[in-house]
């Protein structure tokens, strides 16, 4: 038995933050039906590399991995009283359109709860379902720009840079997607009663403004960038090495930045700490990216090893994914099946949870869109040829 194998999910997201959120359900165990349109394409599932022989992109695999999925055209009479059969037994909807859509399709929250009182409903979008941006466009880098995080990111010579990373998709919005219909589903165990939940990618960044959105909030004293102890305006961050890697220099404590001192040969460094009076702080620092870059990065990580000073490469994706021993313990790359082969197999980025009773396992990738489309249809007892032909999974 897995942790969430009594929650039945309908999903209604695509790209990457709600997808991401179901796949962490899916993972944990829950029954996660994906819905979606045959002649809307979704980018992120488009996306190359497509896994050899078969029609399926890596991230179709990936996000889809647990999941069943059927197709169904929103706009068809049909397909809204499908859905409303499905909710009375997915009593979780998760849905990730433009505020005010779903309700005209008729699938609102208000709607679906009289199908069934008990139901979960999370609403994910950019800027939430209520202010001036509610119905605006967006994407990670503009939740990133908009709530001042950037401000404190980068160079004062460069400014922010674009990142790889999804904060706001995964950190904020998946994160915060699953955090909150646990929430609510041990609020319906103690109550009976289901509710609605409005998540924002843009709401869960402001409490990533951290300790500088505290500084801020308290004296009204803003946060540059290279300014603070974490952005550049202590010893802590990046160096450049010998040929051309990067290590990671976190030694912020006075221990570890003793022990980061010898370990460069500067005892000299240890009483000005990892931050130096500003008057020295620019001669200190171009000092410690001379010495760092007098050697490679894994000459640089043979020294540090038995010191415990916080110092760590920065890897490439190869040495991380593939090679990497805490990776590989972690188990946190895995291989799963892809389906509609013969048994071939494929790697994945694996799931964080870690849970001694009810352990993550890994049955099969994630399926092509609209696969199980038949199934569920005759599951519900409806005439799966007539509706197709009626163009309700166009």
């Amino acid at each position: 038995m897995k942790a969430l194998s009594n929650l039945k999910v309908l999903d209604f997201t695509t790209l990457l933050p709600g997808p991401y959120a179901t796949l962490m359900l899916a993972d944990l165990g829950a029954e996660v039906l994906k819905i979606s349109s045959p002649s809307k394409p979704d980018i992120v599932l488009e996306y190359a590399p497509f896994i050899e022989g078969t029609d399926l992109a890596a991230n179709e695999v990936w996000l889809g991995r647990g999941k069943k999925n059927l197709f169904l055209n929103l706009k068809h009479p049909d397909a809204i009283q499908i859905v409303k059969k499905l909710v009375k037994e997915y009593d979780i909807v998760v849905e990730q359109f433009r505020p005010g859509i779903m309700q005209r399709l008729g699938l609102g929250y208000e709607e679906l709860k009289k199908e069934n009182p008990a139901l979960i409903y999370c609403s994910l979008t950019g800027y939430g379902q209520t202010g001036p941006m509610a119905k605006a466009a967006g994407h990670d880098c503009n939740y990133m720009a908009r709530s001042g995080n950037l401000a404190m990111a980068g160079y004062k010579n460069a400014g922010p840079a674009p990142m790889n990373i999804q904060v706001a998709d995964i950190c904020s919005g998946s994160s915060n997607v699953v955090i909150s219909i646990l929430a609510a589903v041990n609020f319906r165990n103690m109550t009976g009663k289901g509710q609605y939940i409005d998540v924002s990618m843009m709401d869960g960044l402001i409490p990533l403004t951290g300790m500088d959105g505290t500084r801020y909030l308290a004296t009204g004293e803003e946060s540059g960038r290279e300014s603070r102890r974490l952005n550049g305006g202590s010893l802590y961050g990046y160096y450049e090495t010998a040929d051309g890697e990067y290590l990671s220099v976190g030694s912020l404590e006075p221990k570890f930045w003793a022990a980061f001192c010898n370990g460069i040969g500067c005892p000299d460094l240890i009483e000005g700490s990892a931050e130096p009076d500003a008057e020295v702080f620019e001669e200190v620092k171009a000092h410690i990216q001379t010495i760092l870059k007098s050697k490679t990065r894994d000459e640089w990580v043979e020294i540090f090893k038995p010191l415990d000073c916080c110092v760590e490469p920065v890897l490439s994706l190869k040495e991380a994914l593939d090679e990497d021993e805490q990776i590989k313990e972690r188990e946190l790359v895995v291989e799963v099946e892809v389906p509609c082969t013969d048994g071939k197999k494929v790697r994945q980025l694996g799931s964080p949870f870690k849970l001694s009773e009810s352990p993550v396992t890994y049955n099969m990738g994630g399926y092509p869109l609209g696969y199980h489309t038949k199934e569920v249809i005759e599951a519900l007892g409806l005439d799966y040829e007539s509706l197709k032909v009626d163009g309700v999974f166009a």
